[in-house]
C-alpha cells in the first residue's frame, strides 16, 4: 500500500487537477502579457517581485505554519496566528512602502519605486489569507484550495491585468492582477475556511508556535536569498531588459515546478504529518515520489530543454530569442528542484526542521559568489550559476532526508538509470526530428516534430517493456490511474535475468 495513504492519493489527485487548471490559465495570460508589454516592462515588475517575495516571508513569519504542524488545534491557537498574521503583515507593508525610494535606487531603475509602493499591500493581504488556507490544507481539503488558486489567479491576471496590459497601462496591469489575485484569495479562502478573528497577543502554547514561527521564518530567509540571488545581482548588474528576459525564461521554466509543487509538497506535508511515528511508510510514500520524478520527470524536462528555443520563438516571438538559451539550462535542472521541494517536509515530520536552513547556509556563500562574479557576465552565465545552486541545493537536503528516514541513496539508484535511459531516448527523438525539418524553419513545425518525437521513442519503449518504469514509479502511476494496474504489472516477454540488472533490482 502507498505510504500516502487513500486521502493523502485524494488530496494530491485534486491537487494536481487544479494545478493543471492553473497551469493553463497562467502560460495563456504570461504568453499575452509578455507578448504585449515586451522585456522591460516584466524587468521592472521582476523588480518589484523580488522585492515583494522577501517582504511576503518576513510578514508571514511562520505563525500560520504552526496551525499545520500541531496534532490538534484550539481557537487559541488560531486567534494568535491570525493576530500575529496581521501585525506582521501590517509593519512589513509600511516598511517596503517607505522603503520603495531606496530599493528602486538600489536595482537603478527609478520606474520601480511605485510598483514596490503598490506591491507592499500585498504583503498584509497574502498575511491575512495565511491562516484560513493552512487550515484548509491541514483538512486535506485541496479540492478548495486548488479552486481558490485557480479562482483568484484568473480574477487577477484574466479578468484584471489582460485588459489593462492591452489597453496600454504597462506595469500597472501586472500590478492590479497580483493585488486583485491576492485579496480574492483571502476573501474566499475565509469563505470557505471561517476561523476565528478575535485577537489574541499570547497564551499558554503561543511559545511553541513562536518557536516554529521563528523556524519557517529563517528557512524562507535562506531559500528567498538561494532563490533569488540572480535576480537580485541581474537587476543591479545589468539593466531592467535582460532582468525581464531572464526572468520571464525562469518563471516558464520553474512554472512546471511551481505547480507540481504546489499539488505535491503540501498534500505530502499534511499527510506526512500524520506519518511522523510511522517511519517505514513516511519513507516508502518519499521514495515513491522520488522515483517518479527521476522516472516521468527528468525525461520530460529534457525534452522541453530541447526544444527551449522553439518554445520561446513559438509562445513569445523574436523579442525574447535571448531567452531561450536560459530556458533550456533552466528545464535541465528543474528535476533537482521537485527533488528538494519534496525532501523539506520530510525534514519538517521528522523532528528535524532545523535542518533545512542550516544545511543550505553553506550554499548562500557558494551562490552570492558565484552570482557576484559571473552574473554580469550575462543571464546565459547566470542561468548556469542558478541550475548549477539547485543541483546542489537537492543534493544536500535529500541526503539529509535519507538519513533522516534510514534509506540508502543507491535504493534510488535503478529508478535514476531509467531516467537516464528514457532521457537519452527523449533528447535524440527530438534533435532527430528538429534536424529534420531545419529546412524549412517554421518554429511552430519544428517544435510539433521536436515535441512528439521526443514522445515516441520512450513510449514506445514503455509500451514494450512497461517494466522498465519500475515498481516505486508504477505503484504510483496505479494509485493516481488504477485503470493502468493491469498494463503495467504484465509479465515481461523475457525473464527478469535478461533484463538489465541495475533495471530489474526491486526497491527494499
Amino acid at each position: 500500500m502507498s505510504g500516502l495513504g487513500r486521502p493523502g492519493v485524494a488530496a494530491v489527485k485534486w491537487s494536481a487537477a487544479s494545478t493543471v487548471a492553473r497551469f493553463a490559465l497562467q502560460l495563456m495570460a504570461q504568453v499575452v502579457l509578455a507578448r504585449t508589454l515586451g522585456p522591460e516592462i516584466f524587468g521592472i515588475f521582476a523588480i518589484g517581485m523580488v522585492v515583494l517575495t522577501f517582504a511576503t516571508f518576513v510578514s508571514g513569519f511562520g505563525f500560520s505554519w504552526s496551525l499545520l504542524q500541531r496534532e490538534t488545534l484550539s481557537d487559541e491557537d488560531v486567534r494568535f496566528a491570525w493576530t500575529w498574521q496581521l501585525i506582521v503583515g501590517l509593519a512589513t507593508t509600511l516598511a517596503v512602502y517607505l522603503l520603495a525610494p531606496l530599493l528602486a535606487a538600489y536595482f537603478r531603475e527609478p520606474r520601480a519605486q511605485s510598483v514596490i509602493e503598490w506591491l507592499s499591500l500585498a504583503c498584509l493581504l497574502g498575511a491575512a489569507a495565511q491562516p484560513a488556507t493552512y487550515l484548509l490544507q491541514r483538512d486535506l481539503n485541496f479540492r478548495a484550495v486548488g479552486l481558490v488558486q485557480v479562482g483568484s489567479y484568473a480574477a487577477g491576471y484574466i479578468a484584471v491585468g489582460l485588459p489593462m496590459a492591452l489597453m496600454g497601462r504597462g506595469e500597472a496591469s501586472l500590478v492590479a492582477a497580483w493585488l486583485v489575485q491576492v485579496a480574492v484569495q483571502l476573501a474566499a479562502s475565509y469563505a470557505l475556511k471561517p476561523h476565528p478573528v478575535r485577537p489574541l497577543l499570547w497564551y499558554a502554547d503561543a511559545r511553541a508556535a513562536v518557536g516554529t514561527g521563528h523556524t519557517v521564518f529563517f528557512t524562507n530567509i535562506v531559500n528567498w536569498v538561494l532563490n533569488n540571488l540572480d535576480r537580485v545581482l541581474i537587476g543591479r548588474l545589468l539593466n531592467a531588459q535582460a532582468l525581464g528576459l531572464y526572468n520571464v525564461a525562469y518563471n516558464l521554466a520553474t512554472m512546471p515546478n511551481t505547480l507540481l509543487l504546489g499539488a505535491l509538497q503540501p498534500a505530502f506535508l499534511a499527510a506526512g504529518a500524520r506519518l511522523q511515528n510511522d517511519k517505514p511508510r513516511l519513507g516508502r510514500a518519499y521514495l515513491q515520489m522520488l522515483a517518479t520524478i527521476v522516472v516521468l520527470g527528468l525525461p520530460a524536462f529534457v525534452a522541453l530543454a530541447f526544444v527551449s528555443r522553439d518554445i520561446v520563438r513559438v509562445l513569445y516571438g523574436p523579442a525574447w530569442s535571448d531567452a531561450a538559451w536560459v530556458l533550456g539550462t533552466l528545464f535541465l535542472c528543474m528535476p533537482a528542484y521537485v527533488i528538494w521541494g519534496l525532501s523539506t517536509p520530510v525534514l519538517w515530520n521528522t523532528g528535524r526542521k532545523h535542518y533545512e536552513c542550516l544545511l543550505q547556509l553553506p550554499l548562500l556563500a557558494v551562490g552570492a559568489l558565484g552570482f557576484y562574479l559571473l552574473a554580469g557576465q550575462g543571464i546565459h552565465v547566470a542561468a548556469a550559476v542558478a541550475g548549477g545552486l539547485l543541483v546542489l541545493r537537492a543534493a544536500v537536503v535529500a541526503t539529509a532526508a535519507f538519513r533522516a528516514l534510514d534509506l540508502r541513496a543507491t535504493a534510488l539508484l535503478p529508478d535514476a538509470l531509467r531516467g537516464l535511459l528514457l532521457s537519452a531516448l527523449c533528447a535524440a527523438g527530438a534533435l532527430g526530428a528538429q534536424h529534420a525539418v531545419a529546412r524549412f524553419d517554421i518554429a511552430l513545425l519544428s517544435l510539433a516534430a521536436g515535441a512528439l518525437a521526443a514522445g515516441l521513442l520512450p513510449g514506445l519503449l514503455l509500451l514494450l517493456r512497461p517494466q522498465l518504469l519500475g515498481p516505486d514509479a508504477s505503484d504510483m502511476v496505479i494509485r493516481f490511474v488504477p485503470g493502468l494496474a493491469n498494463f503495467l504489472r504484465r509479465p515481461a516477454a523475457a525473464p527478469a535475468s535478461a533484463l538489465p540488472v541495475a533495471l530489474g533490482e526491486q526497491h527494499p
